[in-house]
């Protein structure tokens, strides 16, 4: 059975092309295998996660779930890398964008987290998805304290 994350990965690159991104079946499967059994899939879009143009071989997946945003890489001959931000961890999001990518900027309590080489249309698109989700689930953190 084909992975949902796998399914909206490549639709999101079938909608925007342009983004930088390969390997995605391997890194979601990496997504799969850290999402919890009460997670659910809102949104999957695929970048490269540094500040260099010119690097173009750190390619991941990113996840918006109901809990938190994943990040997911399968390395190239054995491995992987994964990080997870939480509501709670979230501080702000820019967006830069140039003639043909845009890049993101999410600031966490801990670091700056830098995606990058995404197709220009795609980036309000992506902005949108996390700035809703995350205002949505700051909301919840604030009511429990």
């Amino acid at each position: 059975m084909k992975s949902n994350i796998y399914i909206k990965a490549k639709e999101f690159k079938k909608k925007y092309p342009l983004t930088v991104a390969w390997r995605l079946k391997s890194h979601s499967k990496i997504a799969d295998l850290h999402l919890n059994p009460d997670e659910e899939v809102k949104y999957v879009f695929e970048c490269q996660k540094n500040d260099n143009p010119i690097d173009i071989i750190t390619t991941y997946v990113v996840v918006l779930t109901n809990k938190r945003i994943m990040l997911a890489q399968k390395r190239l001959l054995f491995g992987y890398f994964f990080t997870a931000i939480t509501p709670d961890m979230f501080n702000d999001l820019k967006v830069k964008t140039g003639i043909i990518w845009s890049k993101l900027i999410i600031d966490t309590v801990k670091e700056v987290v830098v995606l990058s080489n995404i197709q220009k249309d795609a980036a309000d698109e992506i902005e949108t998805n996390i700035t809703e989700y995350m205002m949505e689930e700051k909301k919840k953190y604030k009511e429990k304290k």
